[in-house]
């Protein structure tokens, strides 16, 4: 007999701007049944997603873990499916509400890895209208780019080198990355 456990949900918004997007997800976790409910505000392309492991760190066997959609969860279709594989190792269930995709199933797990698969096809397809948007934009002579910031201050890197500071407190006084000092100070060269 399978071991009953909690529902545990996570839910996470891009940025702090998109508040009822993430409320949006705590109101379906809560609805689905979820007793705890792991947040965070950041883009799924973090290096590190904190709520996100404590919330694997705390599942236990016979838990769910219940996201709103899957791009929520996981930044690919491998991410998805490693992250799924991490869940099924500790005898955890993954439930995907948008999808109704309940990996307790041999369906849902089938349905896990093609859907999966569709989002990640659906992403590259968006990603590859916003190169072709941009380059349209260049090419009209309506997109620059981000200004380049650390370039701007190129003459205050090297007056402040000259003047014998080092390349933390340049990065630190100018507000600009320790790499761009160097690189402005190798290309001065």
């Amino acid at each position: 007999m399978p071991i009953q456990g909690q529902i545990i949900g996570y839910a996470r918004t891009s940025t702090t701007d998109q508040k009822a997007g993430l409320e949006a997800q705590k109101r379906d976790l809560s609805a689905a049944g979820c007793t705890k409910v792991f947040h965070e505000e950041l883009s799924a392309v973090a290096t590190k997603r904190p709520e996100l492991d404590r919330a694997l760190d705390y599942l236990r066997e016979g838990d769910t873990l219940v996201v709103a959609k899957p791009d929520r969860l996981a930044r690919s279709t491998a991410d998805l499916l490693q992250i799924a594989e991490l869940l099924d190792s500790k005898g955890v269930t993954l439930r995907i509400l948008s999808m109704n995709v309940d990996t307790s199933t041999p369906t849902g797990k089938l349905m896990l890895t093609m859907l999966g698969g569709i989002a990640e096809f659906e992403r590259d397809l968006m990603l590859e209208r916003q190169r072709e948007g941009i380059a349209k934009a260049k090419a009209d002579g309506k997109y620059k780019g981000r200004a380049p910031t650390a370039r701007a201050k190129a003459e205050d890197v090297i007056r402040l080198k000259a003047e014998g500071l080092t390349g933390d407190a340049i990065a630190s006084q100018l507000g600009i990355g320790r790499a761009s000092v160097f690189r402005i100070l190798r290309d001065a060269r």
